[in-house]
């Protein structure tokens, strides 16, 4: 099956950026950057390149493996204070410019590196030691400080927080989500990361209502968003996967149905083989399973019951919430409108003398919160002083992170394809050795959408390959349902050639 909304250069092209393997990259130069402006191309003597992101973490990250032959690049005097440069690429796929890992001087911008390690004798005449880097606003927060107070939509604060000059300055797109509380914040000498993460913690979104924010960079720029524009766009449209990946055991046959047809010339045969082999997973790996029940129950995961005070009027109001009461009221990776029951833990009786599921139990995690934040809440009754004393948006935002850290965790190892991003959604085809349906043949349960909340980029002479970690927060089929096959939502489902993000984008000369 080919790559939805992916165009594929055919090999009879015979461009310079033709694919010949799945796994094949282009790699232009890598330039070291001394504190002088020194440059020298390091391609040649680099053993191991990789690159970071997380939706958990807020900059990029990497390292890279140097063995230096004669010392001549310990003759640059590194210290830290130098930069990376290089231009990554998948050959031969086209998704505009988000296919790119660019940290070019010319068209991108470069990385920093901030530490040198494990600098050891590899043989005779050969040293080896690694460059660690992060993304030029990473090194900024560490050096800066906010102290500022804040009164309006919060998406404001954080664009103000980018681009200031006295804060990141960043010249990186910024893709926010728009938030619909609007309240008078204050930032007491906070980094400008933990400035924002604080922000996010407070932000609701304006249309998908998601609550809690993920602010983290990606090679395609900053994003500030919630869990369901990850999902959906404007919390009503399902967004398509960027990326199928299919799991088969041995007795099954192949995913694809063109690698059954003996037809076609031999140059179509081979690229057929690179698609496939840019879907199929080399290995997995569940990290987590979302049901740990007791654990989750600790967390707040399935209720929660939140005490709000009042310390003006002197009064306190109690709200409980309970998962699945709640779960309709937001998408999730498997449904954006629910068609039957998509819990990813069921809410059958847990007890034998009664009919309570593990989500009536809200008194399992007990918050105390105060209103007092929200006492200048320009939308009190939307997203202010009620929001704070019914507790249920807390309950929300709680009970979400702990799916998406603690619920159904999935590492995959795949071929590099360098337009893959961290919080983009992909689904993943796990075969099911045992199923007796022929018109879905996968795996009920691990099978379908996940949402890549990690990803690691690992370039080495010979390949280009990707270390994801994903998570899911519904399961694909119900378990009411495990032996009728997926009925899944498709209404209204938007294009896949379309932009994968329909959220507001700030390009870099935006308030500067």
């Amino acid at each position: 099956m080919a790559r939805s909304g992916i165009k594929v250069i055919p090999l009879k092209t015979k461009k310079p950026e033709t694919p010949e393997f799945a796994g094949d990259y282009v790699l232009k130069s890598v330039v070291l950057i001394n504190h002088v402006g020194f440059k020298v191309d390091v391609k040649h003597i680099m053993l191991e390149l990789n690159i970071y992101e997380s939706i958990y973490n807020n900059a990029i990250t990497g390292s890279i493996v140097i063995a230096d032959e004669g010392n001549q690049i310990a003759r640059m005097s590194i210290q830290g204070l130098e930069r990376i440069a290089f231009h990554l690429k998948t050959p031969g796929v086209s998704y505009g410019k988000e296919d790119v890992v660019d940290a070019s001087e010319e068209t991108g911008e470069p990385y920093h590196i901030y530490k040198i390690s494990d600098r050891k004798q590899l043989n005779q005449g050969i040293m080896t030691y690694t460059l660690h880097f992060a993304s030029r606003e990473f090194m900024r927060n560490i050096r800066t400080k906010v102290s500022q107070a804040y009164d309006g939509k919060y998406d404001r604060a954080v664009i103000d927080i980018m681009k200031d000059k006295n804060y990141l300055d960043s010249r990186k797109k910024l893709h926010y989500e728009p938030t619909g509380n609007a309240n008078k914040i204050v930032i007491p000498n906070l980094s400008p990361f933990d400035a924002i993460d604080t922000i996010a913690q407070k932000s609701i979104a304006d249309k998908s209502k998601g609550v809690g924010y993920y602010f983290y960079e990606t090679t395609g720029g900053f994003y500030f968003r919630s869990w369901q524009s990850m999902i959906t766009n404007q919390g009503e449209f399902a967004r398509p996967p960027r990326q199928q990946f299919y799991y088969q055991p041995q007795k099954m046959s192949s995913h694809s149905n063109a690698s059954k047809n003996t037809k076609g010339s031999r140059k179509d045969k081979v690229q057929d083989k690179i698609e496939r082999g840019y879907e199929s997973v080399e290995a997995y790996e569940f990290v987590n399973n979302f049901h740990d029940v007791a654990a989750n129950t600790l967390l707040g995961t399935y209720g929660h019951r939140v005490i709000s005070h009042n310390l003006f009027n002197k009064s306190y109001n109690i709200s409980d919430y309970h998962f699945h009461n709640e779960f309709r009221s937001t998408p999730h990776t498997d449904t954006v409108e629910v068609v039957g029951n998509k819990f990813p833990i069921s809410d059958s009786p847990v007890d034998y003398d009664n009919e309570d599921s593990v989500s009536s139990y809200a008194e399992s995690r007990v918050s105390l919160q105060t209103t007092a934040p929200f006492l200048h809440d320009k939308d009190v009754g939307k997203y202010g002083l009620d929001a704070a004393q019914d507790g249920i948006k807390t309950g929300q935002r709680v009970s979400q992170q702990n799916q998406v850290v603690h619920g159904t965790a999935l590492k995959l190892v795949v071929k590099g394809q360098s337009y893959l991003q961290a919080g983009q959604l992909i689904t993943f085809n796990l075969g099911d050795v045992n199923s007796a349906n022929t018109d879905n043949p996968n795996d009920p349960r691990f099978s379908g959408n996940y949402i890549i909340t990690k990803i690691r980029h690992h370039v080495i002479k010979d390949e280009y390959k990707m270390i994801l970690e994903c998570a899911k927060d519904s399961v694909a089929t119900s378990y009411g349902d495990v032996h009728q096959g997926v009925r899944m939502h498709r209404d209204g489902i938007h294009s896949a050639n379309q932009s994968e993000l329909e959220l507001e984008e700030i390009d870099g000369d935006i308030g500067r």
